[in-house]
């Protein structure tokens, strides 16, 4: 290992506390100067790897830890942020192994356990998840990434009275948003409360809010009085549900409340258990004269006589799991081959420049910048055969409405389409096609045109 002499170590400290604090350029300016000067420094080598990581640049962020360890950097560091760089790498084989490797180096750290627990999910080995989260909730009880892990884990095998009291812990992950403003007002235990309103927020993302906006209902049964926060794009939605006073998006104009609730903590007040879901048909319906005008707009566009799916390949870049449940519109090539269809993208940006690369035989039309709002999409799902789409807001919107829907589910879903079934009980006119190996869209495509064929 090369050393860093004292001016040099006190540049390190300075780009270590630039990293901490989220400064990334500032950190890497200083890292790079020091590399300048002491290139096999093992210290930083490690530190810009992770630094180049947080910036998305993966590949290069590999090279430098793998330098850094060459060097005699922290070994059970290193090989515990390898593992997670090999993972989004999709390296899932050397990310187990670097994973093995920090826990072997530190058996007492618990994030170690973490982030090796997060690969074997990725590969759908459970029983080492629940061992690896239960080893790690040993050493620190309170450990929330490891709690919401398993209990993510034990709803995917539907295990949901234990797995919905974990998944609890997600408001206390590092670096999760809060739920909402300070406030005196309590949690929502779920007793009837007929004195006060009760404030429900949509917590998560679309696809979330939909479809957890069917325990609605349960709760206006205990608290009448029920007021929403909500986005403003999920307004035209959740207006549809009856009883709830209004919905709100801004805090400043939320009235007075005497306890609040997610809507996502709702299923597990219910005490919801997998042959409990409740399953209230379509509960979502497009504006009739928007539907008609779509209607119109599609008869004139599209071919007559074609059979008309819609398609969606990608969901929010932003989502913590983007990398493994979206993929590219060139993933659906097999689809624009078969006969007498044509397929219309829903997609939105920014994934939608991928179209300019299109160039199937079956008419693809992009109506995806046309699509103002939730209303615009529901009116178009009602004039088309079939939706196939990655998961994503739109099959949960597809599910509400019972419009047929083709679900594309990564190798390692989310734990809401449970395992080794091709239906869903949250949506009956969803059929689920699940990727038989990681990231293996090329073979799931297969299946979906053999079943359309």
């Amino acid at each position: 290992m090369t050393a860093v002499t004292a001016p040099l170590d006190e540049r390190f400290e300075q780009a270590r506390t630039h990293e901490r604090a989220g400064r990334l350029a500032e950190a890497e300016r200083l890292l790079r100067d020091i590399l300048a000067q002491a290139p096999e420094a093992a210290e930083p080598l490690h530190l810009l790897g992770v630094v180049s990581f947080r910036q998305q640049r993966p590949v290069e962020a590999a090279a430098l830890i793998e330098r850094a360890i060459a060097r005699g950097a922290n070994l059970a560091l290193c090989h515990r942020n390898l593992c997670e760089i090999y993972r989004a790498l999709g390296r899932l084989d050397e990310a187990v192994a670097a994973g093995e490797q920090a826990v072997a180096l530190a058996p007492q750290d618990p994030d170690a356990l973490m982030n090796l627990a997060i690969v074997r999910y990725e590969r759908l080995e459970l029983d080492a998840v629940l061992d690896g989260t239960a080893r790690g909730i040993a050493l620190k009880p309170d450990h929330a990434d490891l709690l919401f892990k398993r209990g993510e884990t034990l709803l995917l095998r539907g295990d949901f009275a234990a797995g919905l009291e974990l998944y609890e812990w997600r408001y206390r992950i590092n670096g999760v948003a809060p739920l909402m403003p300070p406030t005196a007002a309590p949690a929502w235990d779920g007793a009837p409360m007929a004195d006060r309103p009760l404030l429900l927020i949509t917590d998560q993302g679309f696809g979330d809010a939909i479809q957890f906006a069917r325990y609605i209902p349960w709760a206006l049964a205990r608290c009448p009085d029920i007021v929403i926060a909500c986005s403003r794009e999920l307004q035209p939605l959740l207006s549809q549900i009856p009883g709830p006073r209004g919905l709100y998006d801004r805090w400043e104009t939320v009235p007075n409340y005497g306890a609040f609730c997610p809507l996502s903590g709702l299923p597990r007040l219910m005490g919801t258990r997998l042959e409990t879901i409740p399953s209230p048909g379509a509960y979502l319906r497009a504006e009739p004269a928007r539907r008609a005008a779509w209607a119109a707009r599609l008869a004139d566009l599209l071919p007559r006589g074609y059979r008309r799916i819609g398609i969606a390949w990608g969901g929010r870049p932003t989502h913590a799991n983007d990398r493994n449940r979206s993929t590219k519109l060139a993933s659906f090539a097999a689809l624009a081959q078969l006969p007498k269809t044509a397929l219309v993208s829903l997609q939105k940006a920014p994934r939608q420049a991928e179209i300019a690369q299109y160039f199937g035989a079956a008419p693809l039309l992009n109506l995806g910048p046309e699509l103002a709002d939730f209303d615009d999409t529901m009116a178009v799902l009602d004039s088309l055969d079939l939706l196939i789409s990655v998961d994503t807001s739109i099959v949960h919107l597809a599910g509400a409405m019972g419009r047929p829907a083709w679900v594309l589910l990564p190798y390692a879903p989310d734990w809401r389409w449970l395992l080794g079934r091709d239906d869903s009980p949250w949506y009956p006119s969803l059929r689920l096609f699940r990727q038989p190996a990681p990231r293996r869209w090329d073979l799931l495509l297969q299946e979906v045109v053999a079943a359309l064929s």
